[in-house]
């Protein structure tokens, strides 16, 4: 039996959630890393420490039911919630708190986030709280249950109805059918609200700061002048339907679009400073959409082995699925240039 150790992952600087008590056992053994670029150093860290089985989650996927924790670099919304949802311990080791349509399932007890190799370190048993006895819980619980049960029988006697059988027969047609229309109106305009919130919390954390982001963005390129400097290297790329092909060829790379995609930083500046030269006319309008192809070749390619877990794919699809999606992007990349580029003539 393999010397498994309780391992305590805590926050980062300026991270969120945690700790995470760790313990490996002989079904949970891996620690899975999705995170692109080989296995992350936090994720060996918790492996080495554990005593447990590191993988590349991109290379060998590894069924959830074995899966001790996984270690993530998302700054989005998709790994991030994905793993909590399916109440997998997560670690993300970038700097983020719960955001997204799934950021209800990102809570302090499943997720943490900033994670460093120094917040990884092993539990200390003599500050360990003492577990209640099964025994003693179980007895407490059926006695307590018993209890509960006596009161619950002493409170659901039947109570006589007064009322006549004509009295319930005439409210039966009438306030059935305004008992149906107003559960009815309720239900909607709940579903409604709660649509209303989920849209502003989206807003608020995902939309408007990402604004914020490329307007940022936009004032250190023209205060800096390294627009001008950008400019000369991706002009002669974005003003011709050539060099937009070669763009997506590159951000395509089966090696380099998993490093790319998180984040979306490169798809960022490079959309921001396309977009930039398009409004000074140093680029023709009709180029704005084979571009947005062009520099979105990369786009998903690190939530590959998720999405394909989400959908219970076997680990051997997984590790046989995840290259072939990525090298298929070599193709469709470039390919989705083209037919941008002929679609935008009526632009």
């Amino acid at each position: 039996m393999a010397n498994h150790k309780t391992v305590i992952v805590s926050k980062g600087k300026n991270g969120w959630g945690g700790p995470l008590e760790l313990t490996p056992t002989d079904e949970k053994k891996y620690v899975i890393s999705v995170t692109g670029g080989g296995i992350h150093p936090v994720a060996r860290e918790i492996a080495r420490l554990a005593g447990a089985e590191v993988v590349d989650s991109f290379k060998n996927p590894v069924a959830k039911e074995q899966t001790l924790v996984a270690v993530i670099d998302c700054g989005g919304t998709a790994r991030c919630g994905t793993y909590p949802r399916l109440r997998i311990p997560t670690v993300n080791v970038k700097v983020m708190s719960p955001s997204g349509p799934l950021a209800k399932f990102m809570t302090e007890d499943i997720f943490v986030s900033g994670v460093t190799v120094g917040d990884v370190e092993l539990a200390d048993s003599e500050t360990t709280v003492a577990a209640v006895p099964k025994t003693e819980l179980d007895e407490a619980e059926v006695k307590n249950a018993e209890k509960n049960k006596e009161t619950v029988a002493a409170v659901a006697e039947p109570v006589e109805d007064n009322s006549t059988n004509n009295e319930i027969e005439g409210n039966k047609g009438v306030m059935g059918i305004i008992d149906k229309i107003a559960k009815g109106a309720g239900s909607f305009m709940n579903i409604m609200y709660q649509a209303g919130r989920d849209t502003i919390d989206t807003i608020i954390k995902n939309i408007i700061p990402f604004m914020a982001f490329v307007a940022t963005l936009i004032g250190i390129i023209n205060y800096t002048g390294i627009g001008e400097i950008l400019a000369n290297v991706f002009v002669p790329l974005s003003n011709n339907i050539g060099g937009l092909i070669i763009l997506g060829v590159i951000t395509a790379l089966p090696f380099l679009s998993p490093l790319l995609a998180p984040g979306a930083v490169i798809g960022a500046i490079i959309g921001t400073l396309v977009g930039n030269e398009i409004a000074n006319g140093n680029i023709d309008m009709s180029i704005a959409l084979p571009a947005l192809f062009a520099i979105n070749a990369q786009v998903g390619t690190d939530f590959i082995p998720v999405g394909l877990t989400l959908g219970e794919a076997k680990p051997e699809t997984i590790s046989v699925g995840a290259p072939a999606i990525l090298f298929s992007r070599v193709i469709t990349g470039p390919l989705a240039v083209v037919i941008a580029y002929f679609m935008s003539f009526t632009l």
